[in-house]
């Protein structure tokens, strides 16, 4: 072989081996919950590779409990996560931040109690056997609920489940009532009826969110990528607002959300209505990211980890929650 042809070769083949550690390094691994919502079209139609380039490995997770300790980890880089595991973690000391809100939960989450039971009220508790995951949001209301009620934990049988056990343990009645979200929410309304609502229970001072959340190390070292995500999040959104009006079964959105969360296409658009969506503007307004120590969501994170505390579910406070929470991505996602 000519030498200089040989040379060529072997430095083409360098380059290619090179080229190819940089594209394999630029990979990230996000984690996801069975919610309804805009977000899982970005899911299901791979937005943000064709839009990064970035290798995304989806890891789907049934509770935020288990993101947590993902997150904790470092085998998740990135995730949707419910505002109480989200103060859990923080509180613990979990290096992650979040970056946008994807919902407001609003009317989504609700205590629901089983046909046949004898609940017709609070009181009527006392005794029963009620299902929630255990560190989410609604385990969080759930308490908070009790607390309003005049019970306490003491006073229910709570059990730690999974939303698509909660659904088989409701069937076969091992269950009382549970405190879930979409899609297993729909299902158990079908034989139960509404106690309370997260909607109800946020308006008496304890707010409920889901938020998009990173590593704290992997967003410093991919901050554009990290702003891109944000950008395709707020554009779906968006979207949703704008053909929130004409959605239906047949409309790309709502399929694309089945696709990748489950449950009955026919109640995915009467789901969407129970949440809140924030646009853009509104994320970088106090009410959630803006505004350091008095931003809507370091408040949320302040109080909730209180009450965890109080709980005993968590033992330390963190001085400062607004370091949890960082507007500058969704700001220049703003921009793009």
């Amino acid at each position: 072989m000519n030498k200089c042809f040989k040379s060529t070769a072997i430095l083409t083949g360098i380059a290619a081996t090179l080229l190819s550690a940089s594209v394999a390094a630029k990979s990230v691994t996000i984690g996801y919950m069975s919610v309804f919502d805009p977000w899982k079209q970005a899911i299901s139609e791979k937005l943000i590779k064709k839009d990064t380039g970035y290798d995304v490995k989806w890891r789907r997770f049934d509770s935020g409990a288990k993101v947590i300790t993902a997150m904790a980890s470092g085998s998740v880089d990135m995730a949707s996560l419910g505002s109480s595991p989200i103060a859990a973690a923080v509180s613990r000391g979990v290096n992650m931040e979040v970056v946008w809100v994807l919902e407001n939960i609003a009317d989504a989450e609700a205590l629901v109690v089983r046909n046949g039971t004898g609940i017709n009220s609070p009181s009527d508790l006392k005794g029963k056997r009620i299902a929630v995951p255990f560190v989410s949001t609604t385990h969080y209301h759930t308490l908070f609920a009790l607390q309003q009620f005049g019970l306490t934990e003491k006073d229910v049988k709570l059990i730690n489940m999974q939303p698509n056990n909660i659904v088989a343990g409701w069937i076969r009645g091992d269950i009382d009532g549970a405190f879930i979200w979409n899609p297993a929410l729909g299902k158990i309304k079908a034989d139960g009826k509404v106690l309370i609502t997260s909607k109800t229970l946020s308006s008496w001072g304890r707010a409920t969110f889901n938020g998009l959340v990173v590593n704290k190390e992997f967003s410093k070292d991919n901050a554009d990528f990290v702003t891109k995500v944000v950008k395709i999040a707020s554009d779906q959104t968006a979207l949703y607002h704008k053909e929130k009006a004409t959605l239906t079964t047949d409309s790309p959105m709502i399929k694309n959300i089945v696709k990748v969360a489950g449950g009955d296409i026919n109640t995915v658009v009467d789901v969407l209505a129970l949440y809140d969506f924030p646009e853009i503007k509104t994320q970088l307004s106090c009410t959630w990211l803006g505004c350091g120590m008095k931003s809507g969501v370091a408040k949320a994170l302040k109080e909730t980890s209180k009450y965890l505390k109080k709980e005993k579910k968590i033992h330390e406070l963190q001085p400062d929650y607004s370091v949890f929470v960082n507007p500058q991505y969704a700001i220049e996602a703003s921009k793009l």
